[in-house]
């Protein structure tokens, strides 16, 4: 029987590689950042076209490599940062297994400039499927840039796994933002069709994440710090008020390395505890300081993924640490003991005599006299004792003296005699009543029917905007003052993916650039609603529905836009709203469900209530 094993080729094996190292275009970009952070580079720029599928380009000003080393970085297991396996418990730097730039050159078309600064010229190598195309000198700026094209052209399997356009670059932002986090003294820029996503400069972390999430978290962040013999602690949390229901604005980041750890995840919002809603999360951008000896991070191929030597450890002390910045935060004043502070208390001994407070009162006035009314009386004293007027007590004891029978006469008669003409009854036409400004009750036939008014409206607009979809013509009203948002790069990208099916539900949006929008015209079924409210809460909620499963995109985007819309829980209706959502909900094709499949509608039957009284 002949041999059976062999040696697969080097071509093979870093196609093979590549299936662990590049999962898709963000995992090039993350990748290609980390060599170009560990260079010394100060200024970082990624250029993106289709998503990095096309093309994705990182060019630094790093201390580039000369002719040798740029032809080695493209083999496998070729590194400059390990020597000898002790090395992997002292790793300080980002990019040292040696298989990104072999595994991406195996699956893509991969063009190096590199040039170091006392070099007077650089070398440019070409390679295309692992296969060296060119090797030569050639005139370059000082540093390195690496252009890869064409992602997966000779896997052909890989490549049409690959998602829309939007969703990769969404991916690649995301990698784009954990490299910039972490090293705010470098000046990163992004640009994706030759349009700018980011442009941040070199600065703290604070304005780092100002610039990457938006001024609005910018100013919900708590600082925190700690430090311990263990493990130091620093970075900001975000405010409760800040939390939301998506995540994307969480990140743990472990001696400048960006990590995953669901533990420690749920030692933050541990901390969050009856602050938050359950279904939320908060941001918190954290940075852990420990020593590389008591970390591992190659238990991955992408490294993200972080063992702890004591990781219960860090979990008592990070949760500790976030509560602590809960309350510096000052959810509770906190005071401050070593601070020398005088309260004057008045002191009455027991002797002290007590005298009543002094009025001024008028016994001979009377509200009914027009003729006393048109008087004015006398002018009062400002001070706070005044002459008390003599016969205050007799006043008292005669009218304590008067029969129940005259005060029973001036009450007003009893709702319930209904032998009195003047009988109040509610107006027949109010047929709804609301309860708890969330429910609306009304009598029905069969009993009580009871409306929830948020699902109820949800399933309205719902049905609405479907059919303004289908029909492709959408009422909108113009706003007589545009009113401009800034969103995050993400929010940014992803309601640019969207603008073409938004405008068909009469949503008119300009891009304004730099990741700002202004707002022309909402729908018209939307009324006093603030534009920059309903914009967030669309993206919020579109988010939320990623990972639901829908016949058609429009009809996710129809409900999202719904949910976004509806009347809110907490709201107090006029009996003609609530006659106006009544008669719209039974107009509907499917009035007894909520757009998601939840009841809208319940009715307590009549001999359910007559059990509730026997």
């Amino acid at each position: 029987m002949p041999d059976i094993i062999q040696l697969l080729p080097d071509s093979v094996a870093n196609q093979i590689a590549a299936g662990e190292v590049v999962q898709r275009p963000a995992s090039v970009v993350k990748e290609l950042t980390e060599n170009s952070i560990d260079a010394g580079s100060t200024d970082i720029q990624v250029i993106i076209r289709d998503g990095g599928k096309a093309l994705i380009q990182i060019i630094d000003n790093g201390c580039g490599m000369s002719e040798t080393d740029a032809r080695l970085c493209l083999e496998r297991h070729a590194t400059s940062k390990i020597r000898e396996a002790n090395d992997l418990f002292a790793i300080k730097t980002m990019g040292f297994r040696g298989e990104a730039l072999a595994s991406i050159a195996a699956v893509a078309e991969v063009e190096l400039k590199t040039c170091k600064p006392d070099d007077k010229v650089g070398t440019i190598i070409r390679i295309s499927g692992s296969e060296v195309i060119e090797h030569e000198p050639t005139s370059c700026t000082v540093g390195t840039s690496i252009c890869v094209k064409n992602l997966f052209f000779n896997i052909p399997a890989r490549r049409k796994f690959l998602k829309s356009t939007s969703l990769e670059l969404k991916h690649i932002i995301t990698e784009f933002q954990r490299a910039a986090l972490a090293n705010p003294q470098i000046s990163f820029s992004l640009h994706h069709n030759g349009a700018n996503v980011y442009k941040l400069p070199a600065g703290s972390v604070k304005q780092r994440i100002t610039h990457l999430m938006g001024k609005n978290l910018g100013k919900n962040l708590i600082d925190l710090k700690t430090d311990t013999s263990v493990i130091s602690i620093s970075g900001f949390i975000g405010r409760p008020e800040s939390a939301k229901k998506t995540p994307g604005e969480q990140f743990f980041f472990i001696n400048n390395r960006f990590m995953r750890n669901p533990y420690l995840h749920k030692a933050v919002v541990k901390a969050y505890e009856k602050l938050i809603s359950p279904d939320t999360i908060p941001p918190y951008f954290i940075f852990l300081e420990a020593d590389p000896a008591t970390i591992d991070v190659n238990i991955h191929p992408t490294k993200t993924e972080i063992k702890f030597e004591d990781e219960r450890l860090i979990w008592q002390i990070l949760n500790a640490s976030v509560r602590e910045a809960m309350g510096k935060f000052a959810i509770v004043p906190s005071i401050d003991f070593d601070t020398e502070m005088v309260i004057d208390v008045p002191f009455f001994p027991k002797s002290a005599p007590v005298s009543p407070p002094e009025i001024e009162i008028n016994p001979n006035y009377n509200p009914f006299d027009s003729d006393y009314s048109n008087q004015s009386l006398p002018k009062q004293s400002s001070s706070f004792h005044r002459p008390s007027a003599r016969g205050w007590q007799e006043l008292f004891q005669q009218e304590q003296g008067k029969g129940f029978e005259e005060k029973a006469e001036q009450q007003s008669p009893s709702l319930f005699n209904h032998t009195d003409k003047d009988l109040i009854v509610p107006n027949a036409t109010e047929r709804f009543f609301q309860f708890k400004n969330r429910y609306i009750l009304t009598s029905v036939k069969s009993g009580l029917m009871m409306i929830d008014q948020k699902r109820a409206h949800e399933r309205i607009l719902y049905e609405n905007y479907l059919q303004n979809i289908t029909d492709g013509v959408a009422s909108s009203q113009q706003e007589l003052f545009p009113q401009t948002i800034e969103l995050s790069a993400g929010d940014f990208t992803l309601l640019q993916s969207i603008i073409n099916d938004l405008s068909a539900l009469g949503v008119v949006v300009s891009f304004l650039g730099q990741n700002t929008i202004a707002v022309n015209a909402l729908p018209a079924s939307i009324k006093n609603t603030n534009p920059e409210q309903l914009i967030n809460n669309f993206l919020q909620v579109f988010k939320e529905n990623t990972g639901e499963q829908t016949d058609n995109p429009k009809h996710k985007l129809a409900l999202s836009l719904a949910r976004a819309a509806s009347i809110p829980y907490n709201r107090s209706l006029e009996p003609i709203e609530m006659q106006d959502l009544v008669d719209k909900l039974f107009a509907c094709q499917q009035p007894n469900l909520s757009p998601d499949g939840k009841p809208t509608i319940t009715t307590i039957e009549v001999d359910e209530l007559e059990k509730r009284f026997r």
